[in-house]
């Protein structure tokens, strides 16, 4: 099977674009087609359906895809192993527009000599993120294994930043004139979350955020993506979201969406970073520190029992941290 063929599936994959993926590759966008056309001849399906912004993934494709990824990271390895010098920093994200991107991509503005290659694995269970640590094919995840028994061994766990929540809403939702919100205001509220994934770290944030403070978290129907969470919102009276502070939105001026902090407490997503044990990339020192550069969340924080204890769970806890401290929580 063509390795070449293979990695220009998997990019495609990734990034959902035949032409982003050819100028990532420096081929054209007709050896990208041909390539994925000759690959699917050879397995007898169809990878992906065109659409109006690019190519999605048919269901073969969706199951194809993490083999196809493994041997593209193997016969990348491979060719590291021989090669002098370091491949880039490879970093697993959430999604490009996460606030784990746009913490690194902060990171790399300050270091821009950093060679830094930003990934999505585009898995839910955090446990496969761990295993692609402890196989080498990312150096590391910004996911959080819950369980910490849970880990592979050969891989470690730690805080890597706190990420506030905001309630966002549309122009008619009878919240939209607040400048903050405290959580007592919200339990009579639709928090629409779809797309809650089961033995996501996700899925049990907002089990226990729902638990404590009496919310009422809808996570109906499958997520068709944040334009039309968006759209929803704008169009709708009632029904809200949760969004990070650092996440990145962007939706049409006349959407008027307004992004509002949850305070006393704030309600803290943390973050956590996995990496290996033993010989991590060199790279990872200056990411590190950026990390421990980053300001602690103010004020009462609200984080679930995973963040506040050292083992694998205990009670939950509200900590109230000075103005201006400058620690990784």
């Amino acid at each position: 099977m063509d390795t070449e063929a293979l990695r220009s599936f998997v990019r495609a994959a990734e990034l959902g674009q035949l032409q982003q993926a050819a100028g990532e590759l420096g081929v054209t966008q007709q050896a990208v087609s041909k390539r994925i056309a000759a690959l699917e001849r050879e397995l007898e399906v169809r990878l992906f359906t065109r659409t109006a912004r690019g190519v999605e993934l048919t269901l073969d494709g969706q199951a194809f895809l993490p083999h196809a990824r493994g041997v593209v990271a193997g016969v990348e390895r491979a060719v590291t192993a021989v090669r002098p010098g370091f491949r880039a920093l490879r970093v697993d994200v959430l999604g490009l527009r996460s606030a784990q991107a746009v913490v690194l991509h902060d990171y790399w503005r300050s270091h821009p000599e950093a060679d830094l290659d930003v990934v999505t694995l585009r898995v839910n269970d955090p446990r496969v993120a761990a295993a692609a640590v402890a196989a080498g094919d990312v150096d590391a995840s910004f996911r959080t294994v819950t369980d910490r028994a849970a880990l592979p061994p050969g891989v470690r766990m730690i805080p890597a930043f706190d990420s506030p929540l905001e309630l966002l809403v549309g122009p008619g939702h009878p919240l939209a004139a607040a400048r903050t919100l405290t959580p007592p205001r919200l339990r009579k509220h639709r928090i629409w979350v779809p797309g809650i994934a089961p033995r996501s770290e996700w899925a049990e944030f907002y089990d226990q955020l729902t638990t404590d403070f009496d919310l009422r978290i809808d996570a109906a129907g499958p997520h068709f993506g944040d334009e039309v969470l968006l759209d929803t919102l704008a169009d709708s009276p009632d029904v809200a979201t949760l969004v990070g502070a650092r996440d990145r939105y962007v939706w049409p001026v006349g959407h008027d969406l307004r992004r509002i902090p949850v305070v006393h407490p704030t309600w803290a997503y943390p973050l956590s970073l996995l990496l290996p044990e033993t010989n991590p990339h060199p790279g990872l020192r200056g990411l590190l520190t950026h990390l421990t550069s980053l300001p602690a969340l103010p004020g009462e924080v609200w984080r679930p029992s995973w963040a506040t204890s050292p083992g694998l769970g205990g009670p939950r806890a509200v900590t109230t941290a000075p103005e201006g401290a400058e620690r990784v929580r």
